[in-house]
């Protein structure tokens, strides 16, 4: 964290590796990368781990607090070969999280559509972002995924249902409409 005065303070100590990052409502932040933690006033609680899942990239809270991210089960830095698909998780409270979909190539971006019933998950390796619809259970329903070409990398969603896609391999940033059109 930079002060006003340029002084740096380190808020999450001793930690490699930060793929996404939220505000906590108890104050601190929720941080994604090995594992998702949260990190108030220089502690860190581990909210979520999954035995088998080397790290976990982007991140993002829906309006009920709760934490949605990728993870990661092969090298984010090789597009080449085989890869092992990753999951999307649903994070409720600390220990308690729920598998909402796999076939996850390279975990990025996350986001949801205004009306909170629709998530869309950037997968960097193949060019595309995973549509999924969520029913009032919260389980995650697929839908047509958006065909992007560049790289998709981290998103965001506008009030207007458009998705912003940071595209790595394009050094821009390009906005889709949920039926896929620029």
């Amino acid at each position: 964290r930079r002060r006003r005065d340029g002084s740096i303070d380190t808020i999450v100590p001793k930690r490699r590796g930060v793929g996404g990052i939220a505000l906590h409502a108890d104050g601190g932040i929720v941080i994604s990368g090995k594992n998702i933690c949260h990190v108030r006033e220089g502690q860190t609680r581990v909210v979520f781990a999954k035995d088998g899942v080397p790290g976990f990239n982007d991140l993002f809270t829906d309006a009920q607090g709760r934490v949605y991210t990728g993870s990661m089960r092969s090298n984010p830095f090789s597009m080449e070969g085989e890869r092992t698909p990753g999951e999307c998780y649903r994070i409720d409270a600390e220990g308690q999280a729920t598998e909402l979909y796999g076939g996850v190539s390279l975990t990025n971006g996350i986001g949801f559509s205004p009306d909170g019933r629709t998530i869309y998950h950037s997968d960097t390796v193949p060019g595309r972002i995973h549509v999924h619809r969520l029913d009032a259970a919260g389980r995650a329903t697929p839908a047509t995924p958006i065909s992007v070409e560049g790289g998709p990398d981290g998103l965001a969603v506008d009030a207007e249902g458009g998705i912003w896609v940071a595209l790595y391999q394009a050094g821009s940033v390009q906005r889709y409409l949920p039926d896929g059109r620029r």
